[in-house]
């Protein structure tokens, strides 16, 4: 609802300061207009990141994992310059199911899907529900696999619902993050702490309220439950890397994880938070080529 008013993030606008830029291409595939950025050769990487973010999220990570991939990054339905997609375009099923058809576009299959966060979530999904997939390595950055407690589950589906269905919402979380040191103030609410690039690229995104308005849209469509179910029916090789002060996903979820997928693999990352890999990118790669080499 409310699309017309929302559009997608101008690429003009912002390819100047965008890591990355001359990776970037735009693909129609599912219905979505994709942005996605290419890199390197080799096996297939798929990168996923979390809600809110865009794949500038993988700026510190892709030039080194290129060496070793063929990596693809894009930005998730709704999110940075990926349009929002068809009805239920931005649940977990439609996300999957979009990404299924960027890949077959694409044509590549991953042999490696790394996700961040919700990323990590479509990655379960897909390696659940795609039969390409089944025996991709699955790496879970503060993966967000079980429906989380507390504030965060009512966020993740009623208030975000109420959120979405008011027009001024995006508007106003827009002009919020744009006043000084907004951004700055929410990121440190994840228990990590970001450089100046990673603030700035944030502060972008989130006062673009056309943006903003496909992140709310995607918490209200958004369910863990059903996923939560059939975790302990994954039988890809799993490897998971937590921050050790990640304020978001709470830490205790990845022990849960572990006991439901009995094949998994924990890392904990010392003094990061929920954006980890943004903070530590070249140890969470090498946590990464290391996995990738057992898997």
């Amino acid at each position: 609802m409310f699309e017309s008013f929302y559009p997608s993030m101008s690429w003009a606008d912002h390819r100047a300061h965008w890591p990355h830029a001359q990776h970037s291409r735009f693909v129609q595939a599912g219905g979505i207009q994709w942005h996605v950025q290419s890199m390197g050769q080799g096996p297939c990487m798929l990168l996923l990141h979390g809600t809110g973010s865009g794949n500038f999220s993988w700026r510190g990570l892709m030039p080194a994992l290129a060496q070793h991939f063929t990596v693809i990054a894009p930005d998730l339905p709704g999110h940075a310059f990926t349009s929002r997609g068809p009805e239920h375009a931005l649940s977990l099923p439609g996300m999957s199911e979009g990404l299924r058809a960027l890949m077959l576009q694409l044509q590549l299959t991953p042999q490696v899907i790394v996700g961040h966060s919700a990323g990590a979530a479509i990655a379960a999904h897909m390696a659940l529900h795609i039969d390409s997939m089944s025996h991709s390595t699955l790496i879970g950055l503060n993966p967000a696999w079980l429906p989380l407690p507390g504030v965060a589950s009512w966020l993740f589906g009623p208030a975000a619902k109420l959120a979405a269905l008011n027009p001024l919402s995006a508007w106003a979380t827009g002009k919020m993050a744009a006043k000084p040191g907004a951004v700055a103030d929410w990121l440190s609410r994840t228990g990590s702490t970001l450089d100046k690039e990673g603030l700035a690229l944030y502060t972008r995104v989130l006062s673009d309220s056309g943006h903003v308005h496909g992140v709310l849209s995607m918490m209200a469509a958004w369910r863990l439950k059903p996923l939560a179910a059939h975790l302990h029916e994954l039988r890809n090789p799993v490897f998971m890397a937590i921050g050790e002060n990640d304020q978001t996903v709470p830490p205790a979820l990845a022990d849960e994880a572990c006991h439901r997928l009995r094949q998994a693999h924990k890392t904990i990352q010392a003094g990061l938070g929920h954006l980890a890999h943004e903070e530590d990118p070249i140890g969470t790669v090498q946590h990464i080529l290391r996995w990738c080499t057992q898997g």
